[in-house]
């Protein structure tokens, strides 16, 4: 029986041998020059980019997405698409198990993310969130008008926004209850008839002989011990990005009814539905 995705039994540490070694610092500086590249190019092209288009950004998602793709590669990380990233104005939800989610999501279509204040803060994490058109959300209730004016103005910029409803990264073997806060924005007049909302489901299968939980970030884990982790595997697993069919949020009497709908649709397709696992023939 797996431990609760809060508990601090976290998955036993791998020893590192000497290749492991290797393996993470090859990895690590590689991945860090990709990275550092690619935002060099986006925030140049974003200084044409902003007069032009403004919130519009016809251009620097692309880099983006270029950048998560080769990140897999780097880490040798298999990754593997099922249905089709929609085409529709609108947000994508998905559950949340690690801070590789960003680079699967990214990778497969251009989203915006909107994640909670604090990590605005984040050394590095902070500068490329900031960097990507990351929409940032804080807890107090006070600002949660203005805040959802803010995320209904992306919204009507075409921008894609992506949320993780659960509110927070588990250990990847189940999914949390849906919070419904967000969802209320697509309700507003304007947005009703023309939002659409996709439903995503993140796998992730463990390296061969490890804890299944291998890809989970959660609890008190520290974001550099797992990145360095995952660098220094010799044997890597798959993320299995998992698209639904869109939702029209006309088609849903209220913010309860559509996050319970989408919460569905990312449980039936986990694991922990009892459901067998994706059709490799499927994947692409």
């Amino acid at each position: 029986m797996s431990a609760a995705w809060d508990s601090a039994d976290h998955p036993t540490a791998v020893s590192v041998g000497p290749l492991g070694w290797v393996l993470m610092l090859l990895r690590g500086v590689v991945l860090a020059t990709v990275v550092f590249v690619g935002l060099v190019i986006l925030l140049t092209i974003r200084l044409i980019e902003r007069p032009l288009y403004g919130q519009g950004r016809p251009v620097t998602p692309h880099i983006t997405q270029i950048v998560c793709k080769i990140a897999f590669w780097i880490m040798g990380l298999r990754r593997a698409v099922i249905g089709t990233p929609m085409r529709h104005r609108g947000a994508v939800v998905a559950n949340h198990t690690s801070w590789l989610d960003i680079f699967s999501l990214n990778a497969a279509q251009r989203i915006y993310f909107v994640s909670k204040s604090e990590v605005a803060s984040w050394p590095g994490i902070g500068w490329l969130a900031k960097a990507t058109g990351t929409l940032f959300i804080e807890r107090n209730p006070k600002h949660a008008r203005k805040q959802t004016e803010v995320f209904q103005r992306r919204l009507l910029d075409n921008h894609r926004l992506l949320f993780f409803p659960e509110g927070t990264s588990t250990d990847g073997l189940q999914v949390l209850p849906f919070k419904t806060t967000l969802f209320q924005s697509f309700f507003a007049p304007e947005l009703r008839d023309v939002i659409w909302v996709q439903p995503v489901t993140v796998l992730y299968t463990a390296p061969n002989g490890t804890d299944p939980r291998f890809y989970g970030w959660w609890g008190d884990m520290s974001f550099g011990g797992h990145l360095l982790r995952t660098l220094a595997s010799l044997r890597q697993g798959q993320v299995t990005t998992i698209y639904h069919n869109p939702l029209a949020v006309a088609d849903f009497e209220n913010r309860k009814a559509l996050a319970q709908a989408c919460e569905a649709q990312v449980r039936a397709a986990h694991p922990s539905a009892g459901l067998a696992a994706p059709n490799p023939a499927e994947l692409r």
